[in-house]
């Protein structure tokens, strides 16, 4: 083929350079949030004494920062540099992709600026309030628009396998958003879930355990199909596998998001379902990792000396361990054992620090050298930086599995009088404090070898010489194309919409038969008729721990366990969530679970222990809040919030929002009066007055068995 046929295009270098910057810069600013908030849970004193920097503020913070900050500027830097080279084209539309670049940097901005404010929806890996919701659509919408835009106006033919998983990435995330974050907004900051209780719980883990799946797994596995066969310099070790694994995938993971709900209020026949698809999704991901690890074969001998390889393979036989665990923890002898531990936090971040982490780095190790046109600055250093992280991810997770079973056997412990050994959780709380010393180690040693790189990274690009374009030359692509006996599958790869048309059914299936049932048939969620929708008071009360992150540390859902019921009280009923916009059964318990907590204290014990939580439970690790007892709670919207519920279906009766504050005003007189005859002023307008009311509340609704009435 002579040079006449060929045409010449240019690849920008440029975005790929500032996404990976921003990947390097939000990576470790999220990193310093997470070692604080592993600090804080032994050393209370390190919240810093105000409400914005609380672990309950900051875990959220940290979740996001890594998560959409960290890993998602390291995928769209990873997608930006393979596409166009895959497609032998550059990206569809240059400004559509410095819009998506500085509006997902606005978008991590007003995430540290309203997370620490309180300003969340409380659901996990979906906090964040209406407005940035729509930000992120947009923003995502426009990053898939570039990347289809781009597959139009390519030059290579077939789609390769690391396009399949891109494609599928951005479809399954889009759905996942819109859907979990149907909300009413009450004003611009904040709003009520469109679902309540158990509903809201199964949309929010359908949510949750695909946002995994498709922003920390499937992008990945695409950014391993492209850059580990090029750190190599060996290809795919089978094509046919990774048709199954695509397909296989993508399918089965829509359908296990239940398991984060096994033994709670959630319908059985939802929970037996994402067991089941749980259990399935071991051979795909699997096949995978197989993938990745025989197609460095014949090159391991470059693994002992390529600080790339080096994370990669750790990187994809982290993706193996966390894939295989995942479904062990889905059955439900293994997850009444590891649900709400901190079996599930190292479970999560063998996967975090491991697969996204390390697959991060080999890629930006990779990949910025050949930015600046150079070497990188220093092998060494990136092979004390892989050693560090290594390091870092064993003092992580070893302890926090010990501190899991240990805390699962105090728990279980019953004496020979038939009694709980440790009824007060406080005691398997204090036990860990030392694995919890040992996880903040590992989490400064991750971070160590961060910075090391970010050393690294800085003076490779001193020494180079940045390339901002880069040219390259291909065929323009033939339009009829039709070859007799094609592969079923090369055929489809030469379609990319109809492509993108079966991927978006195949996730859509396990979605559709879980949560539409839930939400339409009744008797998935028996009613109660002593339940009632909460006060005026008591809803100030609820929002306010939301926007303090009480959920991060307790847990709303009494199991049916007779150590929890020997605990805590009976255990949890779905009727008693029919008005809970968001539901709050919670993920970790580093305090006890409160469904029943109301009435069990007096009015004068919720106060003493908010301001000092230690003068009530010695030896807690809860920060203090003496904040609550001075600061006025503004229930100007309040009246807002009762029409917004209303509308949601709450019964409130008609022209309550009118009565609201004067039934709030009367609620809150008589805890100030409770607390006066205890000996403690405080005025009626305070958040303390507020957040008892709601404790209060809380569990009171059904008659719980007593010896006498069983």
């Amino acid at each position: 083929m002579n040079d006449a046929t060929l045409e010449r295009f240019h690849y920008d270098n440029k975005i790929v350079k500032y996404f990976g910057a921003a990947t390097i810069i939000w990576g470790v600013v999220g990193m310093l949030v997470g070692v604080i908030a592993a600090t804080q849970l032994f050393w209370p004193e390190a919240n810093l004494g105000n409400p914005y920097t609380t672990f309950g503020r900051i875990r959220p913070l940290h979740t996001n920062a890594v998560i959409f900050a960290f890993v998602g500027n390291a995928i769209f830097a990873g997608i930006y540099y393979s596409m166009p080279r895959l497609l032998k084209t550059p990206m569809w539309n240059k400004a559509l992709g410095w819009f998506h670049f500085w509006g997902w940097q606005l978008i991590i901005l007003s995430a540290a600026i309203t997370l620490p404010l309180g300003l969340t929806t409380s659901k996990e890996y979906a906090e964040l309030e209406w407005p940035i919701d729509i930000a992120i659509a947009l923003v995502w919408v426009a990053f898939g628009a570039n990347m289809i835009g781009t597959l139009i106006k390519r030059r290579e033919r077939h789609m390769y396998v690391a396009i399949w998983f891109y494609l599928a990435s951005f479809v399954t995330v889009a759905v996942l958003h819109i859907f979990n974050s149907l909300e009413l907004p009450v004003t611009f900051w904040k709003s009520y879930s469109a679902y309540a209780g158990v509903q809201d719980a199964l949309v929010q883990w359908w949510y949750g355990h695909n946002a995994v799946a498709f922003f920390l797994t499937t992008p990945f596995l695409g950014l391993m199909y492209y850059f580990l066969p090029k750190a190599a310099n060996r290809p795919v070790y089978s094509y046919k596998l990774s048709i199954v694994h695509f397909w296989s995938l993508i399918f089965i993971y829509m359908w296990a998001g239940p398991h984060h709900l096994l033994y709670t209020a959630l319908p059985e026949w939802a929970q037996v379902l994402g067991t089941i698809f749980s259990v399935m999704l071991i051979a795909p991901s699997w096949g995978g990792m197989v993938n990745g690890l025989l197609t460095l074969r014949g090159a391991w001998d470059k693994v002992r000396q390529d600080p790339v390889l080096k994370f990669m393979v750790v990187a994809v036989t982290a993706y193996g361990m966390s894939t295989f665990e995942g479904p062990m923890l889905s059955l439900k002898n293994v997850n009444a054992i590891a649900h709400y531990t901190d079996w599930i936090v190292a479970h999560v971040h063998i996967g975090g620090l491991g697969w996204n982490g390390f697959l991060t780095f080999g890629v930006l190790y990779w990949m910025w050298p050949r930015l600046f046109k150079t070497n990188i600055y220093s092998t060494k250093l990136a092979n004390t930086h892989f050693w560090i992280g290594t390091l870092g991810i064993i003092f992580y997770a070893l302890p926090m599995y010990v501190a899991a079973l240990t805390q699962f056997l105090m728990l279980k412990e019953f004496n020979d009088a038939g009694r709980l050994a440790y009824p007060n959780f406080l005691e398997t709380v204090i036990q860990i404090v030392p694995m919890y010393m040992l996880r903040a180690l590992g989490g400064l040693l991750y971070l160590a070898g961060a910075i090391i790189m970010i050393y690294n990274m800085w003076m490779t690009a001193k020494q180079g010489t940045f390339q901002e374009t880069e040219e390259d030359q291909a065929p323009a692509l033939a339009k009829a194309y039709n070859p007799a006996g094609e592969f079923w599958h090369r055929a489809w790869e030469r379609k990319p919409v109809f492509f993108t048309i079966l991927a978006t059914i195949a996730i859509a299936i396990g979605g559709v038969v879980e949560i539409i049932p839930t939400i339409l048939v009744k008797s998935n969620v028996p009613t109660i008729s002593s339940v009632k929708p909460y006060t005026p008071l008591e809803l100030e009360g609820r929002d306010l721990y939301i926007a303090n992150g009480c959920v991060g540390c307790h847990s709303q859902m009494i199991r049916p366990f007779r150590s929890e019921t020997e605990r805590y009280g009976e255990y949890s009923k779905a009727g008693e969530f029919v008005y809970d916009r968001p539901f709050l059964w919670g993920s970790k318990r580093t305090g006890p679970d409160l469904h029943r907590v109301g009435k069990k204290y007096p009015d004068s014990w919720h106060y003493h222990h908010m301001v000092d939580p230690r003068s009530m439970s010695p030896g807690s690790l809860m920060p203090p809040y003496p904040w609550m007892t001075t600061n006025e709670l503004d229930n100007s919207d309040l009246p807002a919030k009762i029409r917004t519920l209303q509308q949601l279906g709450v019964p409130y009766p008609e022209g309550f929002d009118e009565q609201a504050i004067a039934e709030y005003d009367k609620q809150a007189a008589q805890i100030v009066a409770n607390l006066k005859e205890a000996g403690v002023e405080v005025a009626s307008n305070t958040e303390i007055v507020a957040l008892i009311a709601y404790l209060q509340r809380l569990g009171t609704d059904i008659k719980q068995p007593t010896a006498s009435n069983p």
